[in-house]
């Protein structure tokens, strides 16, 4: 596949501008010429109509013309100062009364306009007369074509004037441009702090300049969070290392009984679940991120679903003295082994920070073509600050990181994503020591 040569905006600008101007002079030269056209031959017609008045008021005037020869006379006298005119009168049976008999017209030749007309018989001739009257154009059209190569030639002139001042209108109109893509190529990974400066830019390109701003915003954010999120990988892949790596020496430094050294494999071994707990949650997330979608089944009721994921968090919920309560219920078509696994991490966040001797509400929403799943428990009151990122991988809002041991940070991230799944989003809302967290989902089957 050939790629097509880059074209610039510049010189398309300039060559449209030309050409515009090309056919915009085209048209007033076109007009100026066929006006100046119609003119002479409105003149010629009206000169030639003007002479035959005239020479039929010759002919008929019989009081002073008596004789042929007084009429040759006059007529003579007519065509005085008419160089580009003449005349010619024959008789009926074609005899010429009047003009020179050796000139032949030839009715062909464009620079020739000739009128005929017939005349009654004058006095002085008898019989009725045909004349010619004969127009010489040559003048005319000589004149016609010199105004129309001065019309070429200055709409020549005029198209490459209108271009080079153009090409430098073009020039400076897209110098606010070239200001911006100087201004981006300043910005790198350490510079996403910067804006683009709009304040010299024209009303048009504002849009641009707007929304290439809220992009780098978003861009710096994202970049935040990926260093953010690499920091809290190492943390969390750090700790369950380090305890490996020492655990490991400690054994090698000398020898070990093999009760001593089941009790060292099996520290080892819960270290390397939560490793691969880790890395297992980081592999389900960067499917989601990618665009994965839940693979959708019939699921006649949540409320069974709910039940069935507490059973496995009865013993936890026993240690925490809490009590579960489930409420509501909904049908449709979902993923029922992610929902389980959002409504277990639900279940597992309530657990790890309800205030004890308190009842977690797992509270089913049945809307219009969605379904909300919502997990109430009464504990401290997250800041509104938190809460917009409670979904974010690794984070906690408990800066201590309390818990980290059994918790790493993926829980509601993987709710969230769970969300994003069947089409929905994750809710989180904490008032008055009662904090709700969930998330909301489409039931019928189609991804927003």
């Amino acid at each position: 596949m050939t790629r097509q040569p880059k074209r610039s905006l510049g010189h398309r600008l300039s060559l449209w501008l030309a050409l515009q101007s090309l056919a915009g002079l085209a048209v007033v030269c076109t007009v100026v010429y066929v006006t100046t056209l119609l003119a002479f031959e409105a003149r010629q017609g009206k000169a030639l109509a003007d002479k035959e008045m005239q020479v039929r008021h010759l002919l008929s005037d019989t009081a002073e013309v008596a004789d042929a020869r007084a009429l040759r006379h006059r007529l003579d006298d007519f065509l005085i100062g008419h160089q580009d005119m003449s005349l010619t009168l024959r008789r009926a049976d074609g005899t010429l009364f009047y003009g020179d008999s050796e000139a032949v017209p030839n009715h062909e030749d464009v620079n020739l306009r000739v009128l005929k007309f017939d005349v009654p018989a004058p006095v002085a001739v008898g019989v009725p007369l045909h004349a010619e009257l004969r127009l010489d154009t040559h003048g005319d059209r000589l004149l016609l074509s010199r105004i129309s190569l001065a019309l070429l030639v200055a709409a020549l002139i005029g198209v490459a004037v209108i271009s080079v001042s153009g090409y430098a209108l073009v020039q400076r109109g897209l110098r606010p441009v070239r200001d911006l893509v100087a201004q981006t190529r300043q910005l790198a990974a350490d510079t996403l702090h910067k804006r683009l400066d709009g304040s010299t830019q024209p009303e048009e390109l504002m849009p641009l300049v707007v929304q290439f701003n809220e992009l780098l915003a978003h861009l710096e954010r994202a970049y935040e969070q990926v260093e953010g999120f690499n920091a809290d990988v190492a943390h969390e892949l750090c700790t369950p290392l380090a305890t490996l790596i020492s655990g490991t020496e400690l054994a090698l430094r000398k020898a070990r009984s093999a009760e001593e050294l089941r009790d060292i494999l099996g520290s080892n071994l819960e270290e390397l679940h939560r490793i691969s707990d880790i890395v297992r949650d980081m592999l389900f997330l960067s499917r989601a991120d990618r665009g994965a979608l839940a693979r959708r089944s019939p699921v006649s009721s949540l409320a069974t679903l709910a039940h069935k994921v507490a059973d496995y968090h009865e013993a936890g919920l026993a240690d925490a003295e809490l009590r579960l309560e489930i409420a509501g219920d909904a049908q449709g078509e979902f993923d029922d082994a992610l929902l389980q696994r959002a409504i277990s991490n639900l279940l597992s966040n309530a657990t790890r920070y309800a205030r004890l001797q308190t009842t977690v509400r797992v509270e089913i929403q049945d809307l219009a073509g969605q379904v909300r799943l919502l997990v109430m428990n009464q504990g401290d009151t997250i800041a509104p600050e938190h809460l917009p990122r409670l979904f974010n991988r690794f984070y906690r809002a408990d800066p201590s990181r309390s818990g980290a041991v059994h918790n790493h940070g993926l829980g509601l991230a993987i709710v969230a994503a769970i969300a994003r799944m069947h089409g929905g989003e994750p809710q989180a809302d904490s008032k008055d020591g009662v904090t709700t967290i969930g998330l909301s989902i489409l039931s019928n089957g189609r991804c927003r």
